[in-house]
């Protein structure tokens, strides 16, 4: 079963365009990884800080390894130094 996942970001001040560059380059190497169907960035056009990225995975154990690759764990140290507050992650399934 495809899991989807939105994850939720907010820059601190000053810092949305670390947080645009930072989410941009994950999109290519994260969609080369194995169970990733759908990796894409978005923004919100009222508010630059806040963006989120919506993803879809073919199950749950490729999302959780997604979580072990070098490209995520650089990404994770980058917005620990750039984020307001943690992201937000929802995993969400297909309606039955």
């Amino acid at each position: 079963m495809s899991l989807f996942v939105i994850a939720e970001f907010l820059a601190a001040p000053g810092q949305h365009d670390r947080l645009r560059t930072a989410l941009e380059a994950l999109i290519e190497p994260t969609l080369d990884e194995p169970g990733c169907l759908a990796y894409q960035a978005y923004a919100d056009p009222n508010d630059p800080a806040s963006m989120v990225i919506v993803e879809r995975w073919e199950n749950r154990q490729a999302f959780d390894e997604h979580f072990t690759t070098p490209h995520l764990r650089h990404a994770q140290r980058v917005l620990d130094r750039i984020l307001a507050r943690p992201l937000t992650l929802r995993t969400l399934v297909e309606a039955p």
